[in-house]
């Protein structure tokens, strides 16, 4: 059984040539809850579900949320999704139209995460938004659909939040003997969680994050996503919101899909001109997703 889809890998004319490269986009955000993190929460309750799990719990008013929702709605098994009041309202939908039981707690993630570990016991099992092996293990599955669609990747390019596409990427690319090949990790100047511990050399927490990217909004990457980007070949770059948010409107109208600010983010490296590839080269862009984004989000209407 699998509760995650494979999803279409798609060369990029428009930004192809607006490049002057190959752009190939990995379409996350057609994932049945739109994003990236099905492939995790999928692999993750699939495993406990098979060891006798009879409930989820899980902490987060985003992607991450949604999909354990959608992943206890698919196996049969209950959920308990603990949002902060941060949440959008459109994220609280979304794990209640799943069927998920929503409780919010807390102003900030943290808050939410330290309820929702109350709430497990023997047969209740808490699944972490992005810091478990085995999330790490269903996104580098992701890297498998590429390389068996015969493209091997010169370059890789997605947005980091809590660390969790960066460690299953990562994972991806060893297991096909690709370690050495460039990843371009990108924040918003907000949620720069990563950058700070890549120019510090060390771990570091921020005392806030902000900006239109929310679900970037992790304070502290996870220590094997710092653990990688300080061992592989990983440039961590900071975008802007303005940069971020033309982005997004710019992809919907190259390939008429609307993608969320963190998904911008990523994005806005291709459409900008800080980073430049060889003619030949073959850049594959996680167009990570867009489960709770409205086009009123990215417009401003």
């Amino acid at each position: 059984m699998e509760i995650s889809i494979k999803t279409p890998l798609i060369h990029s004319l428009p930004l192809s040539q607006r490049k002057g490269c190959n752009i190939w986009l990995k379409m996350e955000s057609s994932q049945p809850t739109g994003s990236f993190k099905l492939r995790s929460a999928g692999h993750i309750c699939l495993h406990y579900a098979r060891e006798g799990a009879k409930a989820f719990v899980s902490s987060s008013g985003g992607n991450a949320g949604i999909a354990v929702a959608h992943s206890g709605r698919k196996l049969g098994i209950p959920v308990t999704v603990v949002v902060p009041e941060t949440a959008s309202q459109t994220a609280r939908k979304l794990i209640e139209q799943e069927g998920a039981r929503l409780v919010v707690r807390g102003k900030v993630w943290s808050e939410a995460n330290e309820y929702a570990l109350s709430l497990t016991d023997d047969h209740t099992v808490y699944i972490h938004p992005f810091d478990h092996p085995l999330l790490w293990e269903g996104i580098a599955r992701m890297i498998d659909e590429v390389i068996e669609a015969g493209l091997t990747p010169d370059a890789v390019v997605f947005s980091v939040g809590g660390g969790s596409l960066l460690s299953g990427i990562a994972k991806g690319l060893n297991r096909h003997r690709l370690s050495h090949i460039p990843m371009y990790a990108v924040e918003t100047h907000g949620t720069g969680s990563l950058n700070a511990s890549v120019n510090a050399n060390k771990l570091i927490t921020l005392e806030k994050v902000s900006g239109i990217a929310t679900t970037l909004a992790a304070s502290r990457v996870c220590e094997n996503a710092f653990n990688v980007a300080s061992k592989m070949n990983v440039n961590s770059i900071l975008v802007s919101d303005d940069e971020t948010l033309d982005a997004c409107r710019q992809f919907i109208e190259d390939h008429r899909v609307l993608t969320e600010p963190a998904c911008g983010a990523s994005l806005s490296i291709i459409y900008g001109d800080e980073i430049t590839f060889r003619e030949t080269d073959n850049v594959l862009v996680i167009v990570c997703g867009g489960a709770s984004v409205s086009l009123n989000t990215i417009t401003g209407t």
